[in-house]
């Protein structure tokens, strides 16, 4: 299975850092965002990545190039201006085959593991659903949420809700009715398979942070570099 990491964005909120990289390749813990997530889909056995990329996407080859330092091949997908998250996947399909993938942000930082969604690809892939998505509690800067559960099922209008935690797993029969070079938003354009029940999903609760500001970035590289408690 083959992952894709988005990394295209502008990160307007990152201001002034984002002006001179781009914001996955900000440190935490002293490495970049993007690198957290790299590793981990290695460690989880995708060793096959697409990472997209528009503003300063130059600092990101060059900090990874095609992979081979970190145990995968890279591959890259240009974009002139950033697509969106459903545009920048329906560019990128050629790179990633026909069978589901993962896409995953590359300004999150998270310990959810990504071995857990070879099973759900599986279901992808045998027609079972058309889409999987991670679902996270509901952070203090997102307290109303995106959407809720019925079962494994993503309901659009239940309650309780939950955050889109930036993981998924797509089929990309999805997207390839997108004109390439289309910018497309993910939502609300999604929810209509969801409401048809094709997209399942889950809630993971353990460490997940989405970092918008230099503050949540400062606040994060903090607590990674605390020392742990030895009980």
């Amino acid at each position: 299975m083959k992952a894709m990491i988005l990394a295209a964005g502008r990160g307007e909120r990152m201001k002034p850092l984002s002006d001179f990289a781009p914001k996955p390749m900000l440190s935490v813990a002293g490495k970049p965002l993007i690198r957290w997530q790299l590793d981990r889909l290695v460690a989880s056995g995708i060793t096959e990545i697409v990472i997209n990329h528009a503003w300063l996407g130059d600092h990101i080859e060059h900090a990874l190039g095609n992979g081979e330092g970190f145990g995968c091949s890279i591959k890259y997908s240009r974009e002139a201006q950033a697509l969106e998250t459903a545009g920048g996947i329906a560019y990128a399909l050629d790179w990633l085959d026909d069978g589901p993938f993962v896409v995953v942000s590359g300004d999150i930082y998270t310990e959810y593991n990504y071995r857990t969604l070879f099973s759900v690809a599986e279901d992808i892939a045998a027609g079972k659903a058309d889409a999987h998505l991670v679902l996270v509690p509901n952070p203090d800067f997102h307290p109303e949420g995106d959407m809720g559960l019925d079962g494994e099922l993503i309901a659009p209008d239940a309650t309780p809700r939950h955050t889109y935690g930036n993981i998924a797993v797509f089929n990309p029969a999805l997207f390839r009715d997108t004109p390439k070079g289309e910018k497309k938003k993910l939502f609300p354009w999604l929810y209509e398979f969801a409401r048809a029940g094709r997209v399942t999903g889950e809630v993971f609760d353990g460490t997940w942070d989405n970092i918008g500001t230099p503050e949540q970035l400062n606040a994060l590289d903090a607590r990674l570099n605390r020392p742990r408690q030895i009980h």
